[in-house]
């Protein structure tokens, strides 16, 4: 399925998924190449941003606040002091659709004001009360996430699963119901299982293993894969040599129905997906 924007514009996707680009406007993000140079030089951060829409992404994801596991929560005004002028730079050189990493509706309405698109929410709509009425006002799409705890804590004391994808597809189901409640379209709902998030490793890989049952559901799904601890365990290599785990993982993943790739290495996913897609011509 195709994510239609804010207006009826409709975001083109010419490989067999989305590739949505990440930004990170943090000092403490986990992979420190998506990191922005300098988070006091936007015209530096822009060019970072741009860089990836060059690569070939087709849509630029931005935080401003780390989601790492033992990150600290960051002030709404610190997000908006971010995020509004780095957006406002990439607005005066290209309309690439943008998301936005946060869990605060007033740093996502500051966001949208300033030319932001899409909403991802780590808390699917938990977090803050004026979400969701914002959202559907707004027909923007939203990315929901699934996720345990907070990212302070969410790896100290892991609670067990006992189906860890069936638990997950049903919590993100009941989040999915509670958005269109508020008025929020099923066609701009997206789901994330949220690899990595109050997961351990056999969750993750189980969720891996059986991501056809999200994208059954009825929803775009979106996997962020991008070199997670868990990538590392299937591999044993470091988040700085995961590359190649992480493309094997994004390619089962969108062989069973995935419609979005979250990822750092924009250039080699693009090169995945086109491989992909010839061979299934």
């Amino acid at each position: 399925m195709l994510i239609e924007l804010s207006g009826g514009t409709v975001i083109p996707r010419p490989l067999p998924a989305y590739i949505m680009g990440i930004v990170n406007a943090t000092p403490d993000s986990f992979w420190e190449g998506s990191r922005l140079p300098s988070l006091s030089s936007v015209k530096e951060n822009a060019e970072f941003a741009l860089s990836l829409v060059e690569e070939g992404c087709d849509i630029l994801d931005i935080g401003a606040e780390s989601s790492r596991p033992g990150a600290d929560y960051v002030p709404a005004e610190d997000e908006i002091s971010r995020l509004i002028p780095l957006i406002q730079e990439i607005r005066k050189y290209s309309s690439v659709p943008v998301s936005v990493d946060t869990r605060k509706a007033s740093v996502m309405k500051a966001a949208f004001e300033a030319g932001a698109d899409i909403l991802n929410d780590i808390s699917a709509l938990e977090d803050d009360c004026d979400m969701a009425s914002f959202a559907a006002t707004a027909g923007i799409p939203v990315i929901l996430m699934h996720k345990r705890g907070v990212p302070k804590t969410m790896q100290v004391s892991l609670e067990k699963y006992t189906d860890a994808p069936e638990e997950i597809l049903r919590y993100l189901l009941s989040r999915a119901d509670f958005a269109m409640g508020y008025g929020i379209k099923k066609e701009k709902i997206i789901l994330d299982p949220g690899i990595g998030f109050g997961k351990q490793y056999e969750d993750n890989l189980a969720v891996i293993k059986h991501i056809d049952i999200f994208a059954e559901s009825g929803y775009n799904v979106v996997m962020g894969l991008s070199r997670k601890t868990c990538i590392g365990g299937m591999t044993g290599r470091n988040v700085e040599d995961r590359l190649a785990g992480t493309l094997a993982a994004e390619m089962f993943s969108v062989m069973h129905g995935v419609s979005v790739l979250r990822v750092h290495d924009v250039k080699e996913t693009k090169d995945m997906l086109s491989v992909l897609q010839e061979l299934k011509k």
